[in-house]
């Protein structure tokens, strides 16, 4: 049993469906190809704006769409043909969003052996903090979500501080460690 394409699927685009639908734009060829573009442009925007990953494809399917369509609508349309576009591209959003999406393909994990030296080299620098250093940033950097903000709120009580004065500590503290860690990777690349 043989499936048959949908009608829009058959359809193709000819020239002269093409000339009948620069001349529902615009009469003048000239004014007809700058609306076309206009039109086009912000058709790109507008599926770019809705985070859509393909928006000239969209673009262009709701193009071919309103030229399918200009056949039988432009002895009777009025008004600005530009609106027309604006609501079939509306239907091409919609059925964009009911699609599947593109499975994404996985990171690309780190070499194994990258890794390793990244956490011996934080290890060597956490080593290298004073004991208070290493506690205030192992401890800010625990739990997620309501619980991180209730201990870092705890963290600030016991020491005395207010919490932003915290924070500028950990930044500082987190900082340092990066650098130290640059450094570190650095010299075991250079040896």
């Amino acid at each position: 049993m043989s499936i048959r394409p949908s009608p829009k699927r058959e359809w193709e685009l000819t020239e002269g469906a093409f000339t009948k639908f620069l001349v529902w734009l615009n009469p003048d060829p000239d004014q007809a190809g700058e609306k076309y573009e206009d039109v086009r442009r912000r058709l790109i925007k507008i599926f770019t704006c809705r985070g859509c990953t393909c928006p000239e494809d969209l673009a262009d399917e709701t193009i071919n769409r309103v030229i399918r369509r200009v056949q039988e609508i432009a002895e009777t349309y009025v008004g600005d043909p530009a609106l027309y576009f604006y609501g079939v591209a509306h239907n091409v959003h919609l059925e964009y969003c009911r699609r599947k999406p593109d499975p994404q393909p996985p990171p690309v994990p780190d070499p194994p052996t990258q890794v390793e030296g990244e956490y011996a080299c934080l290890e060597e620098c956490m080593d290298r903090l004073p004991s208070q250093s290493r506690e205030l940033v192992l401890q800010y950097y625990q739990e997620e979500k309501h619980l991180k903000i209730d201990l870092r709120k705890q963290l600030a009580a016991r020491l005395g501080i207010p919490l932003n004065a915290l924070r500028i500590r950990a930044c500082r503290i987190r900082m340092n460690l990066h650098d130290c860690v640059l450094q570190c990777l650095q010299q075991k690349t250079a040896a």
